[in-house]
């Protein structure tokens, strides 16, 4: 069932219409993984065949290059951001904008290349790309990890962003990019 949805642009517009007729978004009462109930359910894990990970990657890519919003690399943060992550780069080197992408693991690799991260070096501005954002607590994660090994967490990219962040979490400690708020969709921003 396909609903019409007025947004604030386009892009906007086109994303949620998207996330709706993919079953991604969808409407009634719902538990989060934080206890609340909520309105609306967002479940990214939808996007589950290569045109619908492609086309929201598009979504991605076209809002980033739109804001201006500079990154030197792209962070896709464990789970959903790995995939999400490395669409958006693979996107952005089409669109003639090629940029370094790592993820991180849940749990550290003992053997082989060992470690929690994967892909390339993070250093210098890093825009970290996830799904959604509810409580922050992997951006959070992010942040650490990204300051930990030396770089800038510059931007964060989201679909849709819940806005449940405890007040406190809303300063630098979380959100130090704040500065680079855009909208994506309904309620999302890139951060």
């Amino acid at each position: 069932m396909t609903q019409n949805v007025k947004a604030q642009d386009a892009l906007a517009q086109e994303f949620v219409q998207f996330s709706l007729d993919c079953g991604v978004l969808r409407f009634g009462e719902f538990k989060t993984k934080a206890g609340r109930l909520s309105p609306y359910f967002f479940n990214a894990g939808l996007f589950d065949d290569g045109a619908k990970l492609g086309r929201l990657a598009q979504c991605y890519a076209k809002r980033l290059i739109d804001s201006g919003i500079e990154f030197d690399m792209i962070f896709g943060p464990a789970y959903k951001g790995i995939p999400l992550g490395a669409a958006v780069a693979i996107e952005l080197a089409r669109l003639g904008r090629n940029v370094p992408f790592a993820y991180n693991r849940k749990e550290a690799k003992d053997h082989g290349e060992g470690g929690s991260l994967v892909g390339a070096p993070l250093q210098g501005r890093v825009l970290i790309v996830d799904d959604v954002m509810s409580a922050g607590t992997a951006v959070r994660e992010s942040i650490e990890l990204i300051r930990q090994s030396g770089a800038t967490a510059h931007a964060v990219a989201i679909a849709l962003d819940r806005q449940e962040m405890a007040t406190e979490l809303r300063g630098e400690q979380v959100v130090e990019p704040q500065a680079n708020e855009r909208q994506l969709g309904a309620g999302s921003h890139c951060r």
